[in-house]
């Protein structure tokens, strides 16, 4: 039987979090995007989390476990295609704390570099993002160290939804939000604080077809165990953790699930560049693409926000798709 999440907690961790990290992270802007509406025929609003502290949304979530946790010198340890990573070494270099971050085989080595130059060792162990999570997990409660997961903590999770509170103080009246989903921290988070106070926004989660295991498992009434496919989003791609927190908030406040293929990812991609002038990565594409599927196959109507959830894109990556 699906759990279902207590929202007036999870706002106030939410805020709680807000309160915590706010020193450390940019509010990102909320900018119009007028090339977005005029493919969709309705105002749209880019959440530029790309602008974002490392360049992605996941600061916010490694700092509030980090900034939350006793300062008692452990050793922080992490699993992370590379995003989390980067977010995870900037709160270390923020608070003046050691770390590790294990990667999967294959993983961006434009990521990993910057994960490097913020200051953090990085290990590698695994095929895919699952195996190395599950790796950091049994490595740190064996050897005590405070594990930092990517998706799958409250903690984490509050500090990804403080991107709601700033939505909902920043802009117009929102009717759609639409959000890439790998692990589902950033739109539990997001669909959560929204919801709370708005529960008549729709949340729209948007995955990749080559790699969308939540979105399978939320079909599903399960977490499945799938096999993923390359795709231009590796922010969001590989397995999840059978027993996610993020799978109840999915399951029950995400109101519609969007599948993108490569080509539409690609072309997103290139249309924001055109528009905004200014760079996103594959994962933030994923949600471009799916507004954009949404409003040419069903329609869509009111204010939309898409959550432009990175900006850490590859020379050689932007080089196949341009």
């Amino acid at each position: 039987m699906t759990a279902l999440p207590d929202l007036a907690a999870t706002a106030k961790a939410i805020a709680a979090a807000e309160a915590r990290i706010r020193p450390h992270i940019r509010e990102t802007w909320l900018e119009p995007s007028p090339i977005l509406a005029e493919r969709i025929g309705a105002p749209v609003f880019a959440k530029l989390e790309n602008l974002q502290q490392t360049g992605s949304f996941k600061a916010r979530g490694a700092l509030n476990k980090i900034l939350a946790a006793p300062g008692d010198g452990r050793l922080v340890v992490t699993a992370s295609t590379g995003n989390h990573g980067a977010g995870v070494a900037y709160a270390l270099s923020r608070v003046g704390r050691r770390g590790i971050v294990f990667v999967p085989e294959g993983a961006s080595e434009a990521k990993v570099a910057f994960i490097r130059r913020l200051g953090a060792q990085v290990e590698t162990y695994g095929q895919d993002s699952i195996e190395t999570e599950l790796h950091v997990r049994r490595l740190a409660e064996a050897e005590g160290h405070l594990f930092v997961p990517p998706y799958n903590d409250p903690e984490v999770l509050a500090g990804q939804g403080t991107i709601a509170r700033e939505l909902l103080r920043q802009g117009p009246r929102i009717d759609n939000v639409f959000v890439s989903v790998g692990g589902g921290g950033l739109i539990s988070g997001i669909a959560a604080g929204l919801k709370a106070e708005r529960p008549d926004i729709r949340v729209f989660g948007c995955s990749a077809a080559a790699s969308c295991v939540m979105a399978r498992s939320v079909a599903a009434g399960r977490m499945l165990d799938l096999p993923s496919e390359p795709t231009l989003s590796d922010g969001t791609a590989g397995g999840v953790e059978g027993d996610t927190i993020t799978f109840d908030y999915c399951r029950t406040l995400v109101d519609d699930w969007i599948e993108v293929e490569e080509d539409e990812i690609a072309s997103a991609l290139r249309l924001f560049l055109d528009g905004h002038r200014m760079l996103i990565e594959g994962a933030a594409a994923v949600a471009i693409a799916a507004a954009l599927k949404q409003a040419a196959e069903v329609g869509l109507s009111g204010t939309s926000v898409i959550v432009c959830c990175g900006g850490n894109i590859g020379r050689n990556t932007l080089r196949q798709i341009l």
